[in-house]
């Protein structure tokens, strides 16, 4: 205890030093270039991947695999934003080594204990590298859209209609904590990568996906469509899912946010637009004077390692949002902007003098860091450029990116997806996915092939 209270006041001596944060003008891209240059270094310091005896895509602990997956989406959108290379390679090579032996995303290392929002988040980062034509693996491995496809095709054949009327457990296996739990984060991921391949792909089989996510989370109650609209974490399968879990999270509230306004985009449907107005003025609980936080925890101090991770992915999405949706571009960059400058304030601690904090009306460095605080500071100030570059790619408009609609369907059938317990003929009655049991859940007549 006396070792981390010298440390902690060893750091808070040092930003006192370091006390006017990094040098941001938002409206200057060489100020925005150098700023987010230091914060993505700081990044990189909690990777150690390439280090011996660790393992390549890993980040040091105690960060999780799937904040892992977080972190690379974070990275291929400085490589794009920035027009920076400095870890391209690095994040290619990271992304393609954790795919695992079916290019699902559920490598080895990671099989027993992984849930569907875990191998979600990864899904997300493939489906961001698939849109800014991130360098393309080689012809002899799975392409980014092929990894995306093949996630969103694994997470959809764990849909369980025999337990609150549909839905997504937080867990993957029977035998971990959780698998009894559906949770918001589990079913966004679903919904927002169902979005994107729809757009992405121009198949509208992912737009009828998203609108049973939609209504299954509605008809739940993990979305309220009262005053305000909010996503609340989720619910165990005990007594039809009723004793719901109220925290509310920024990448909750972001994932269904940004999912919306994809569909939106792809469909021009007046109600996409609601809801992802509605969505985003929920958000208001998220900001204090238009600056970012954690309301579930940032206030009393208790945000662990992945919730600190959180304002990284909702700063992402809300980037998603102001693009797909123009309406919303005036109120999400004052967003962003105003939390941008706060971050870079906060980025004044450490040995390094731009070590992230959390707390980004604090004034300066609050004493926190780690690659959640890295993550979110990086990822609110190059969302500033969401207009400045084409929007993502489709393949009708130059996107280079090879797939396959039945990507990660050919092993449903093994002991490990038969865990599960899922009926694949509940998906078939949906009309959702043609399936083939126990081969494939997609017959490629309906797909339409890229």
């Amino acid at each position: 205890m006396k070792t981390n209270f010298l440390k902690i006041l060893f750091y808070l001596l040092v930003a006192v030093t370091f006390s006017y944060g990094l040098d941001l003008n938002p409206d200057d891209l060489d100020s925005l270039k150098q700023a987010t240059a230091l914060v993505a270094d700081g990044l990189m310091d909690y990777y150690n991947g390439l280090d011996y005896g660790e393992t390549i895509g890993m980040f040091s602990d105690p960060y999780y695999w799937w904040e892992a997956g977080g972190a690379w989406g974070s990275m291929v959108d400085y490589w794009y934003f920035m027009e920076n290379d400095t870890y391209a390679n690095i994040t290619k090579q990271a992304l393609l080594f954790q795919v695992g032996d079916n290019w699902d995303y559920v490598p080895s290392n990671q099989s027993t204990t992984e849930g569907n929002d875990d191998q979600g988040f990864w899904g997300l980062a493939v489906m961001s590298a698939a849109e800014k034509n991130f360098t393309n693996p080689s012809d002899d491995e799975p392409g980014w859209l092929y990894l995306a496809q093949a996630v969103f095709n694994t997470i959809a054949y764990r849909w369980d209609t025999d337990n609150c009327g549909g839905g997504l457990r937080w867990q993957i296996f029977q035998w971990n904590s959780g698998y009894d739990y559906k949770n918001s984060v589990s079913n966004g991921c679903l919904f927002q990568i169902g979005a994107r391949l729809a757009r992405y792909t121009g198949n509208s089989t992912y737009i009828e996906w998203c609108e049973m996510v939609w209504d299954w989370m509605v008809s739940v109650d993990f979305i309220t469509t009262d005053d305000w609209w909010f996503v609340y974490d989720g619910a165990t399968i005990d007594n039809n899912c009723q004793n719901i879990s109220k925290l509310q999270w920024t990448y909750n509230q972001g994932l269904f946010l940004g999912g919306a306004a994809f569909l939106y985009n792809v469909t021009g449907e007046e109600k996409w637009l609601n809801r992802t107005q509605n969505l985003l003025d929920g958000s208001a609980v998220f900001f204090n004077n238009s600056v970012m936080y954690e309301a579930a925890c940032q206030g009393i101090g208790t945000c662990n390692n992945d919730q600190r991770s959180f304002k990284a992915y909702f700063s992402r999405f809300l980037g998603y949002t102001a693009l797909m949706v123009p309406s919303t571009y005036n109120q999400v960059y004052e967003l962003l902007r105003v939390s941008a400058l706060g971050a870079a304030s906060s980025c004044s601690g450490g040995t390094d003098g731009h070590t992230c904090g959390i707390n980004w009306f604090y004034g300066g460095w609050d004493g926190f860091w780690g690659l959640g605080e890295q993550m979110s500071a990086l990822e609110v100030m190059q969302n500033l450029r969401i207009n400045d570059l084409p929007a993502p790619y489709t393949a009708s408009s130059g996107g280079s990116s090879e797939g396959d609609p039945a990507a990660g369907t050919e092993d449903l059938g093994s002991e490990a997806n038969k865990a599960l317990s899922i009926d694949t003929a509940d998906i078939v009655g949906a009309s959702i996915i043609t399936a083939v049991v126990g081969l494939s859940l997609i017959a490629g007549s309906i797909w339409l092939i890229i």
